[in-house]
């Protein structure tokens, strides 16, 4: 039941002004722009943040385990609700962080410039500002601000990490908004735009969902928004009464243990409600001014921790994904990697280029920009 695709010839990639499903691979070989060449560099600011630092994110949380992962692995969920993992070994604690901030060389004295915002800084940083700086040298994107921000730490339920980038709200998007880009400004003397239209968010897995739900939740300051493997599944903790199915349910109605849905009105007795909540998140929201591209490899993942709660495919959720946006006419871009793993890193080199192209495609600069 995936929606329909165009297969392209193995080694092509659709235009940056193609919509809609694409299916790419067996073969991902790198994109020139991947590649260093002999242009002008970017400069590279990195400073440390900590949880000292932050209103928003402190305490942090820290879970307790020997080996990467373990307590996610061995935890046990919620009886009669597979989807609710508990996670005793968690525990308020303390968080450091690297930030990396790309500025461009081609940026001129105090002009406000375009922003990307990048979760799980520092895996791919070098790619990043390697296709950065070909393609801006080519104007093929504008000059642009890139900044990396490392996780908060530890990965999944019941980590930092997981807490930022799996949350179904605006809080991460605020975190970044009122305690990193403030910093960033003070540390590096750049100007950065408040224009939604020139800022983009791109991350990678859980850091793939927050920056769709970056977005999502606060569209007045992102238009547009690149994924790799982005984690639409069951993943946010602590369980949400709300979202139960975290960002599961941008795409897809709660499949989970049916709980009674009752009506509060006033100070009387509630009743059962004939209202529906609202999820899934697209279908029953307005389109939001919002551009996406995004990944997803054919050997993605499936059920990498013990939630079999049917909310834990990774290529159904971003299959899914393509149907509701194609469905409320969003711009947007879905590649399907055949021969590509999670976060699939020669895909990754092959289509990153491309990628940024389609996302900053009709980029126009607005006066309010100007010196």
């Amino acid at each position: 039941e995936y929606p329909n695709a165009t297969e392209l010839p193995d080694g092509t990639l659709p235009s940056t002004s193609a919509n809609g499903n694409f299916i790419i691979g067996p073969t991902h070989k790198a994109a020139p722009e991947a590649v260093l060449q002999n242009v002008p560099k970017g400069k590279i600011f990195t400073f440390t943040m900590t949880s000292e630092q932050s209103k928003i994110y402190n305490p942090g949380f820290v879970r307790a385990e020997t080996v990467f992962d373990g307590a996610v692995n061995t935890a046990m969920t919620m009886p009669g609700d597979p989807s609710n993992v508990l996670i005793p070994t968690s525990y308020p604690g303390t968080w450091t962080r690297t930030i990396s901030v790309y500025v461009p060389a081609q940026l001129r004295g105090r002009q406000k410039a375009p922003l990307l915002v990048v979760g799980d800084g520092g895996l791919f940083d070098t790619t990043i500002f390697t296709v950065l700086d070909n393609l801006i040298h080519q104007r093929q994107l504008p000059a642009m601000v890139a900044v990396t921000i490392q996780a908060g730490g530890q990965d999944a339920q019941g980590s930092q990490r997981g807490f930022e980038y799996d949350a179904v709200n605006g809080l991460y998007a605020e975190f970044v908004e009122h305690e990193v880009l403030p910093l960033v400004e003070r540390k590096t003397g750049v100007r950065l735009t408040k224009d939604p239209d020139a800022r983009a968010t791109m991350g990678i897995s859980s850091s793939g969902a927050a920056a769709f739900t970056m977005a999502w939740f606060h569209p007045e300051w992102y238009h547009r928004v690149l994924a790799y493997s982005p984690t639409m599944v069951n993943q946010q903790w602590p369980h949400s009464t709300a979202l139960r199915g975290g960002a599961w349910e941008y795409h897809s109605p709660w499949p989970g243990p049916a709980n009674p849905l009752l009506n509060a009105n006033g100070f009387n007795l509630p009743t059962p409600s004939i209202l529906t909540l609202g999820s899934p998140l697209i279908p029953l929201s307005d389109t939001k001014p919002i551009r996406f591209w995004y990944e997803v490899g054919d050997r993605d993942l499936w059920y990498p921790n013990p939630l079999d709660d049917g909310m834990h495919d990774w290529v159904l959720a971003n299959e899914t994904m393509a149907k509701v946006l194609a469905a409320k006419n969003y711009q947007y871009q879905f590649i399907f990697a055949r021969n590509a793993g999670h976060v699939d890193f020669p895909t990754l080199t092959q289509t990153l280029g491309q990628g940024l192209r389609w996302v900053w495609a009709g980029y126009q600069r607005r006066d309010r920009d100007d010196d």
